[in-house]
């Protein structure tokens, strides 16, 4: 079996050991594993995050096939998050890989322990509870990013990252602040997001998208972490 010196040797002449090391102490949590979320975990663990809690209530559906990265016709009907765990465990057998059947929910939201945290990624669908992720994360002392959306979209050059409240050209985020000053809530900080200002036409009921745009922003997404923890 690889060791991980040897499974992260390429990664270690890029940063260097002491990068490398921090890289391996950090606790990260991942909220949602669909198309953004399961492609950020894996980054993160080949990476060489060692500590990673990830955060989904679905099972794998044959939808999810053309874009989530554990969905495959072997795994439909089995749950997101236990697949996701065994795959990431075969990258790295000595990562601790936490995988919780869960929604983030108002009822549920402190029992994930925000604050146990160093980095929390938002990649949720649901307004509702991505609305309270991103309140309840920017109070803590984590580093928060958060994905606006992926579905719609088909040009991968139109990805890009800025700050919250500077997104133009994002219906998700867009509506997230409609909601917040509704609500008269507003997030106790800035934070980054990945997101593209392309929109599409449905040629149907729903809103369509591809793996190679919602892959992008989960590496996007991965990459802002360790950029972080490596500067």
């Amino acid at each position: 079996m690889a060791t991980e010196q040897e499974i992260f040797q390429r990664s270690e002449l890029l940063l260097g050991a002491e990068a490398m090391d921090r890289i391996a102490e950090k606790r990260v949590i991942v909220f949602g594993v669909g198309g953004v979320g399961s492609w950020c975990a894996e980054s993160l663990v080949r990476s060489g995050i060692r500590h990673l809690t990830i955060v989904d209530s679905d099972s794998v559906c044959a939808s999810n096939i053309n874009r989530q990265l554990m969905a495959t016709t072997e795994t439909v009907g089995q749950v997101k998050v236990d697949v996701l765990r065994n795959r990431l465990l075969t990258i790295n057998p000595a990562a601790e890989i936490t995988a919780i059947h869960e929604f983030f929910t108002a009822e549920t939201a402190e029992s994930f322990h925000l604050d146990t945290y160093d980095y929390i990624i938002d990649a949720i669908d649901s307004l509702k509870d991505k609305t309270l992720l991103i309140l309840m994360a920017c109070q803590t002392e984590a580093q928060f990013f958060s994905s606006m959306g992926a579905a719609l979209k088909l040009d991968p050059t139109r990805i890009k990252v800025d700050e919250f409240w500077k997104i133009q050209g994002d219906p998700l985020a867009r509506v997230l602040r409609k909601r917040f000053k509704r609500e008269g809530q507003y997030p106790a900080r800035k934070f980054q997001c990945v997101y593209s200002d392309e929109l599409i036409e449905p040629q149907g009921e729903g809103k369509g998208s591809l793996v190679h745009i919602t892959a992008i922003f989960g590496f996007m997404l991965a990459g802002l972490v360790i950029q972080d923890i490596v500067k």
